[in-house]
């Protein structure tokens, strides 16, 4: 198979020795070799940078950014695929999904992104919940951010510039923003098997900040949505709060959304 499509895989990274290593090996060893893999440290403290020192490889760096989104926006920028995706430091891909993802897009001329199923996996691998087979449009995806599957989704270089790359003001769901942009004006492809496994635990960033990442989602979907629907609200207090009898809850969300604007 001719390898024509060349892959730009990005990975922010902040004290993650302890996963990084199978995130990088999972990069290496897919059934296609035309790819770069793009690393951009915050400036890890931990042995993060001797990992990065063992892998010849890597195109890497190590230095404070301004947050995640400014770390991923910085990868791209370096990057010279054509087929973008990015992968957290403690995540992971399936074994040789490269092929499948360049075929895809190789035999899909209009197609400009595309995702597949998801593991969610716990600090030791085991398996806590795969997600497949949901459809992902831009209706769906606003009323239900929970079927973002962002390890999973490849997209071109042409519709990531397009569209600005990510929103650095945003903390946790800037991939929520990013994929609501795609899915605006075009339909994802879809491809029918696991492609990559998402580390949940304890100490996960969007498990940890559950009440801030409220807040950034409630702001999205203002952003895209002309009228928060009550199907967007009863999933924010479902998801959230655990009730949507909390209304005083939504009130402190949406006086937080307007201060921010002002």
């Amino acid at each position: 198979m001719k390898e024509n499509l060349k892959l730009s895989i990005i990975t922010p990274s902040y004290n993650q020795c302890q996963f990084i290593e199978q995130t990088i090996e999972s990069v290496l060893n897919q059934d296609y070799k035309n790819f770069e893999h793009i690393i951009v440290d915050g400036g890890s403290t931990d042995d993060t940078i001797e990992v990065l020192k063992k892998y010849k490889h890597l195109i890497w760096s190590s230095e404070k950014d301004k947050g995640q989104g400014n770390a991923i926006n910085k990868g791209f920028a370096k990057s010279t695929g054509q087929i973008f995706a990015w992968l957290n430091s403690d995540d992971y891909f399936e074994q040789n999904i490269f092929s499948l993802v360049t075929k895809y897009f190789e035999d899909h001329k209009d197609c400009d992104f595309l995702y597949g199923d998801i593991t969610y996996v716990g600090k030791m691998n085991n398996n806590i919940l795969q997600i497949n087979g949901e459809e992902i449009t831009f209706e769906n995806l606003l009323s239900n951010p929970d079927l973002i599957r962002q390890p999973s989704f490849f997209w071109r270089k042409n519709i990531f510039e397009d569209n600005g790359g990510l929103d650095e003001s945003l903390d946790l769901v800037m991939d929520y923003d990013l994929f609501l942009k795609f899915t605006k004006h075009k339909k994802p492809g879809y491809i029918n098997k696991n492609l990559s496994y998402y580390r949940y635990y304890d100490e996960t960033k969007t498990k940890s900040k559950r009440r801030k990442q409220a807040v950034e989602i409630y702001k999205v979907m203002k952003r895209h949505a002309p009228k928060i629907t009550l199907q967007m609200k009863k999933f924010l207090f479902k998801r959230y709060f655990g009730s949507f009898k909390l209304i005083a809850e939504l009130r402190k969300i949406q006086k937080s959304i307007h201060k921010s604007e002002k």
